[in-house]
């Protein structure tokens, strides 16, 4: 395959310590003490990414495993459960707690703004009654992160279970599970970790084990089942075999993050940066506030089709980036800024790539992006 600059908003580049670990020489998981060891250790790892002390597993399956896995543990049918919508994504957890007999009510926010905490409120006020909420942290296909350090406590206040899909903020964005009071966050691996794709992590709150080990009917299939889980370390027994290659490539991503103390800053000023850059240019970003760090997505202008931005860039310029789906396909193009994308002369080659293509189909901006881009850094 060509070899392209991956600025996509995940999967993203892989660095080259990664690599190498996936290629370390495996042992039998089921099997190798020393291996039940590894893996608690590396959950230890994700624990002090995710600020939590509640228990953490990884799971054989890309990030949406841990969201559908969450619903099918916690949810039995008939139960009430909120899902927070102002996005793809958020309302997509909806389908999810449908699935497992959950009668789900939406709260409806701005699809460009981030959730209305002040409507939230109030609604709860009136409308509490809920065993479980859903949200996310960054709706990725519009490049919004929400303020779950304020949501998740005022639902918490209330006794509600919260279930957040962080998967595209997890090290890209501030995160404090325990302090905002998160009964289960989720990721997967190939977002701002920059691991290869496959691998689902999440952390489980005692609230949530209670739920979970509590329930009045069964859980309804086994790899979805987070139960099972429960004493794995303490009986030395793992559910299924581990995929123990990405399991070594995970373990050198998060330590990778762990050891990188400017890497929220530097999502902070790369992520103002490409903004600033688009809007200064005349582009029109798609949200108008709760602006992501590690994803930017920018209206597709007048004149050009989106298969035509996307063929230019990678076949012409060897650089990948991304749409969106849904209501957004084709209105919009996406640039990843995340993990091992978010350094800035990934984004200068980038830019220059995409205000080439802009050009070539003669659409005219107020500046070049990649220069307009230097002088913001």
């Amino acid at each position: 395959m060509k070899k392209s600059l991956i600025m996509t908003p995940g999967p993203t580049y892989v660095n080259e310590g990664v690599r190498e670990a996936l290629a370390s020489e495996i042992t039998n998981p089921d099997l190798d003490p020393a291996f039940f060891d590894y893996y608690n250790e590396t959950c230890g790892k994700i624990q002090q990414l995710l600020n939590t002390k509640n228990d953490v597993l990884i799971l054989s399956g890309e990030g949406i495993l841990g969201l559908e896995a969450a619903c099918a543990s916690l949810i039995e049918p008939g139960d009430k459960v909120l899902s927070i919508d102002n996005g793809i994504f958020g309302n997509g957890f909806a389908d999810f707690v449908k699935m497992y007999g959950g009668e789900v009510e939406l709260f409806k926010s701005d699809y460009r703004k981030a959730i209305d905490v002040e409507g939230l409120e109030k609604f709860l006020q009136q409308n509490n009654n809920f065993k479980v909420a859903t949200l996310v942290h960054c709706e990725t296909p519009s490049g919004i992160t929400n303020p779950i350090d304020i949501i998740c406590p005022m639902l918490k206040k209330y006794g509600i279970i919260t279930v957040v899909d962080a998967v595209s903020s997890i090290g890209g964005e501030p995160l404090k599970t325990d302090a905002w009071g998160i009964d289960i966050v989720l990721g997967g691996s190939q977002k701002v970790l920059s691991a290869p794709p496959g691998l689902t992590l999440l952390s489980i709150s005692e609230d949530a084990w209670d739920k979970i080990l509590n329930r009045q009917t069964p859980i309804a299939g086994y790899y979805c089942n987070l139960s099972i889980w429960k004493n794995w370390y303490k009986e030395k027994w793992f559910p299924y075999t581990q995929p123990i290659s990405d399991i070594y490539g995970l373990r050198v991503a998060v330590e990778n993050i762990l050891e990188d103390k400017a890497i929220l800053q530097r999502h902070v000023k790369i992520g103002e940066a490409v903004r600033e850059t688009f809007i200064e240019a005349g582009l029109e970003l798609y949200p108008v506030d709760g602006f992501s760090n590690t994803v930017t997505t920018v209206m597709l202008p007048d004149g050009i089709a989106f298969k035509d931005i996307f063929d230019e860039m990678l076949n012409t310029h060897a650089v990948l980036i991304a749409g969106a789906f849904g209501f957004l396909k084709d209105k919009v193009i996406r640039i990843g800024h995340m993990g091992e994308n978010c350094y800035e002369e990934k984004l200068y080659t980038a830019l220059k790539a995409l205000d080439a293509t802009f050009t070539k189909y003669g659409i005219e901006l107020k500046g070049e992006l990649h220069k307009l881009f230097q002088e913001k850094m």
